[in-house]
């Protein structure tokens, strides 16, 4: 099978978005060829992860300058896509997109997201096409802080893609539900994230350690509201019986955290995290918004480590609570005592073996591969 990709975005591993974009070009490139038609935007050049793929072609593409740009951003938003959609309607994203997959014959091509989706509108009226979801955008966004997305403009951008596109490929069985509701007929497949489970070997079983793992790209507004939750309310709550405790905290952006308490400790990006876990008691994901799965979930079972999640951080997996994780509300008092509880090697080791073998059969490459055959 041959293959044919679209992003605006340099291929990169910084974000969960670029991850899932990672895992599809990984479990694509098992069944035959892939060519990756990126803008170059995001990252100065490709993760070096990219370039030891083989049979995977990377193919920039310039961003162009915003007066080249007007007229298809005026067509896009004639068409009803929101202004920040619009934006990125690159038309020679689209053009090099359909020239390399007349030229290679491909057997399928894929929008890697809204931006892509948008950009490969025209394509997708006269050509099956793939529109890979990172997660059903109207079920959330327009409620995060300071969008300016209106709900009904979302949900208009939304369905035209779902119905536009042959084939969508969605994160959680909730966004298939949702993206049936929202467009009844579309093609649906559930195409979950995944990682690279096979390449991470999973830390010792936990004997104490004293510190609370938080990883996560706060340039994404959930991620900066479940930051805000474990800072003023679950650390100070979990301090109050355990003043012993770390918080680690890791990402895009998280060097800029500014606070005093010197048992919070801020790392930035790192590149190698096996540290990072191999340090934690366990792995706190405290969302309170957001859609689709949340990639450090996934992540965290692969390496291992006992997680405490909120109900909607593990609303896109199919993971049972006291099986695979502790489930613990989104207030100060119900999350720190899950942390507290996590960190108890009798109760997080089990947790966390369970975890392992859940990434294994259903979150790993090799899964996705099975799942795109």
């Amino acid at each position: 099978m041959r293959t044919v990709i679209a992003t605006p975005f340099t291929p990169s591993l910084d974000s969960g978005r670029a991850r899932r974009t990672y895992g599809i070009v990984r479990a694509s490139a098992a069944h035959g060829p892939v060519e990756i038609v990126h803008g170059v935007f995001g990252a100065a050049a490709p993760d070096p992860a990219y370039l030891d793929l083989k049979g995977v072609g990377l193919h920039a593409v310039e961003r162009p300058g915003a007066l080249s740009r007007m007229p298809a951003y005026l067509r896009a938003r004639l068409r009803g896509l929101p202004a920040d959609f619009a934006r990125g309607v690159w038309p020679n994203l689209a053009a090099r997109t359909a020239r390399l997959a007349a030229e290679t014959e491909a057997d399928r091509v894929i929008a890697e997201g809204p931006l892509a989706a948008a950009a490969l509108l025209g394509f997708a009226r006269h050509h099956s096409a793939v529109y890979c979801a990172h997660n059903l955008e109207s079920a959330f966004r327009h409620r995060i802080g300071g969008s300016r997305r209106s709900g009904q403009g979302l949900r208009r951008f939304e369905r035209l893609l779902l119905e536009r596109y042959a084939e969508n490929w969605m994160v959680s069985p909730a966004d298939m539900d949702g993206a049936a509701a929202l467009a009844p007929g579309a093609g649906l497949r559930l195409v979950p994230n995944v990682v690279d489970v096979a390449a991470i070997e999973p830390v010792t079983p936990r004997t104490g350690q004293r510190s609370v793992l938080f990883l996560a790209d706060l340039s994404y507004a959930p991620n900066r509201e479940a930051l805000e939750l474990l800072l003023e309310k679950a650390m100070p709550s979990l301090w109050r019986r355990a003043a012993d405790v770390h918080l680690i905290l890791a990402g895009k952006g998280s060097d800029r955290i500014d606070t005093a308490d010197a048992r919070v400790l801020a790392r930035g990006f790192v590149d190698d995290l096996r540290g990072l876990y191999e340090r934690a008691g366990c792995v706190a994901v405290p969302l309170l918004e957001g859609g689709g799965s949340p990639l450090k979930f996934v992540e965290a079972l692969a390496y291992g480590a006992p997680v405490v999640a909120t109900p909607r951080a593990a609303a896109g997996l199919d993971v049972e609570a006291g099986v695979h994780y502790l489930e613990a509300e989104p207030n100060g008092e119900d999350f720190a005592a899950g942390l507290l509880a996590a960190l108890e090697p009798e109760l997080g080791n089990p947790l966390a073996r369970a975890g392992r073998e859940l990434a294994e059969r259903e979150y790993s490459i090799e899964a996705l591969e099975r799942v795109l055959a």
